[in-house]
C-alpha cells in the first residue's frame, strides 16, 4: 500500500502526518513543533500528486552560488562605501572627479590634506573600504579561480562576451543539465520567455517573465552588453543580437 508523508518544518518543531492512498490518517507525530494541519495538508497534497519534486542542487553548485553572492555582496558594500566618502567630501566642495579604485584612497588625501579635523572623520571610512576591497579581492580571485578549475566554465568562457562570472553562475544555475528535457527549457528556467496572455480569441505576448533566478539574468545582461559594446571580433552571435536590437525578437 502507498503511502504519503507530510512535514511541516520550523526552527523548534516539525509536525509528520502520513496517508494512505485513500487519504486516511496512518501516523502522526510531533518532533519539537506543533503545526498538525499544516503537515496534515501537505501530506494530503502528495497523495493528490500537486506537489511536483524539486530539483535540489548539489553540493558543488550550491558553493559556487555562496561564492558568487558573497562576491557580489561584498562588491556592493564596497560601492556604497566609496559612493559615501564621494558624497561626505561633495558637502564640503570637494570633489574627486574620475579615479581609479586604487587611486581612491590617495585622492581623498589629496583633497584633505589642508582641513585635518575633515581628515580625521574621513579615515575610518577609508579603513572600512579598505578592508572591504582587500575581501572583495580576495573572494574575487577565488572564483576565477574556480572558473578556471572547471572544465564547463572554460567552455562556456569561449563564448564572446562571457567571463568568468557570467560562466560561473551558469554552471551553477543549471546544475545538472540532464534535468532539462531540451535546451529552450533553460531559458524558461531563468524567466527568459515571454509572457503571454490567452482568452478567447485574445493572444498577446508581453515582455519576459522574470520568473526564476535573477543572478542568472543579470550575469546574461551584463554579457549582452559586453558582445555589444566592449567585444570587436564579430560573431554570428553578435549579428543575431543587434539584429534583434534593431528590428526586434522574430
Amino acid at each position: 500500500m502507498n503511502h504519503f508523508a507530510g512535514l511541516d518544518v520550523s526552527l523548534e518543531w516539525t509536525s509528520v502526518c502520513v496517508v494512505d492512498a485513500e487519504g486516511g490518517v496512518v501516523r502522526e507525530a510531533k518532533v519539537n513543533k506543533s503545526d498538525r494541519d499544516d503537515a496534515r495538508g501537505i501530506a494530503q497534497l502528495v497523495r493528490a500528486n500537486l506537489i511536483r519534486p524539486v530539483h535540489v542542487k548539489t553540493v558543488s553548485s550550491q558553493e559556487k552560488r555562496m561564492l558568487l553572492a558573497n562576491r557580489r555582496f561584498m562588491l556592493k558594500q564596497l560601492c556604497d562605501a566609496e559612493a559615501h566618502i564621494r558624497g561626505t567630501l561633495r558637502n564640503f566642495g570637494l570633489k574627486m572627479g574620475k579615479v581609479t579604485r586604487r587611486g581612491l584612497e590617495a585622492r581623498v588625501g589629496c583633497l584633505v590634506a589642508e582641513r585635518p579635523e575633515l581628515a580625521r572623520l574621513v579615515a575610518p571610512m577609508l579603513r572600512a573600504r579598505s578592508a572591504l576591497l582587500a575581501e572583495y579581492v580576495r573572494l574575487h580571485r577565488m572564483m576565477l579561480e574556480a572558473a578556471r578549475a572547471d572544465p564547463v566554465c572554460r567552455r562556456l568562457m569561449t563564448v564572446p562576451g562571457v567571463g568568468p562570472v557570467t560562466a560561473l553562475t551558469f554552471r551553477a544555475s543549471v546544475d545538472v543539465p540532464s534535468r532539462f528535457a531540451r535546451s529552450r527549457s533553460v531559458g524558461a528556467h531563468f524567466g527568459l520567455v515571454p509572457r503571454k496572455w490567452q482568452s478567447g480569441e485574445v493572444d498577446r505576448t508581453g515582455s519576459i517573465s522574470k520568473c526564476g533566478d535573477a543572478m542568472m539574468r543579470s550575469a546574461l545582461y551584463e554579457a549582452a552588453n559586453v558582445l555589444l559594446g566592449r567585444t570587436t571580433r564579430w560573431s554570428w552571435l553578435k549579428a543575431e543580437l543587434l539584429s534583434e536590437v534593431v528590428y526586434g525578437p522574430n
